[in-house]
């Protein structure tokens, strides 16, 4: 039997008079749920679909980046937790995009319902001002908000992506 994404409610919108944080939490939420409703209804070979030659963008490729960047930001960068890659190698900088032929889409989806919910877990109690440490920033620390935010700019961008991807697979548009 051939797997196909699961159908993800939407969801009521987030209240537009609460606080900061609730309103993050809300917005991430929201995000995680428009790209898996760009891959519902669809098997793993249109999830494997990519966008137009010569791009190698695929919906199961952003979300395996997806879940990538929500480790890396969350969990390694944040909390510094040592954690190993999911899908890039030395080989495969870019392996989320690039190895998807041959990759088990059921499994690449669980794993993203999985790593979003260990990073909300990890955040949960932590104060949006908190810093960690990060070299590469202008400071050398950088803030829970910040990494929200940046998160929040990932998904709007590669969701952008998935709702050309998911029209030129079937045609379906909007959210």
């Amino acid at each position: 039997m051939t797997w196909t994404a699961p159908d993800v409610e939407r969801g009521s919108r987030t209240d537009m008079a609460c606080g900061e944080r609730e309103m993050l939490d809300n917005w991430l939420k929201l995000r995680r749920v428009f790209l898996l409703r760009k891959c519902a209804g669809l098997t793993s070979e249109q999830l494997k679909t990519a966008s137009a030659e010569p791009s190698n963008l695929t919906l199961l490729g952003l979300l395996r980046h997806m879940t990538e960047v929500e480790r890396y930001w969350f969990r390694e960068k944040f909390l510094h937790e040592n954690l190993p890659e999911l899908h890039i190698t030395e080989e495969y900088e870019d392996g989320d995009f690039d190895l998807v032929a041959d990759a088990d889409a059921e499994a690449d989806y669980a794993a993203f319902l999985a790593e979003t919910a260990a990073c909300d877990a990890a955040v949960a109690d932590i104060d949006l001002d908190e810093l960690a440490d990060d070299p590469r920033a202008p400071t050398g620390k950088v803030s829970l908000r910040w990494i929200y935010i940046h998160l929040l700019e990932e998904y709007a961008q590669h969701t952008g992506h998935a709702d050309l991807i998911r029209e030129r697979i079937d045609g379906t548009t909007g959210g």
